[in-house]
């Protein structure tokens, strides 16, 4: 009986180390549960042998692999898109206001030298519009990047408590 026991074990073990290998390659759960589910074993299999147990949690904690891509859901890429448009957009419009403030400065250049330029005065109050001009846009780009970090926090904050929520119960 006890060489039976010996076997079975033997068999689980065997089982156990397949289901690593397999996640290991291809990405998969490297959670004991995860593991334990498939290998078809018992939570507590993996708990009572200590160097299975060991490796899961080596397995976990190394990283990714060259050439081998983790897992991404597609809400993730999405909204990495959504971002990543977000992004071309303001560039694109600071682009374009830079291009506006370069034509700007090119043109009184050139009137200046032309010697008809405007008086001191109108000159002292368009350098300062230019000046405000450029401080509103640094803030409006300060405003969209916390926006976009706060709406970061909150998908993620979102997926954790979906994730929660969603969970599977062990039955002990």
């Amino acid at each position: 009986m006890s060489d039976g026991r010996r076997a079975d074990s033997a068999r689980r073990r065997e089982r156990v180390l397949k289901a690593l290998d397999s996640a290991v390659k291809t990405g998969g759960d490297l959670t004991v549960s995860g593991l334990a589910r498939a290998a078809r074993v018992d939570r507590t299999f993996l708990y009572r042998h200590r160097d299975l147990l060991e490796r899961v949690h080596v397995a976990a904690s190394t990283p990714v692999e060259e050439g081998r891509v983790a897992a991404v859901s597609r809400i993730s890429l999405q909204t990495d898109l959504a971002n990543a448009l977000e992004r071309n957009k303001r560039l694109a419009a600071r682009v374009r206001q830079l291009e506006k403030r370069l034509s700007t400065e090119l043109g009184e250049r050139v009137w200046e030298a032309s010697g008809l330029g405007a008086s001191a005065d109108i000159d002292q109050l368009q350098r300062r519009i230019n000046v405000l001009e450029q401080e509103l846009a640094d803030k409006q780009g300060e405003l969209e990047e916390r926006t976009e970090e706060l709406d970061a926090a909150r998908a993620a904050n979102r997926e954790l408590t979906r994730a929660l929520n969603h969970a599977p119960q062990d039955s002990r």
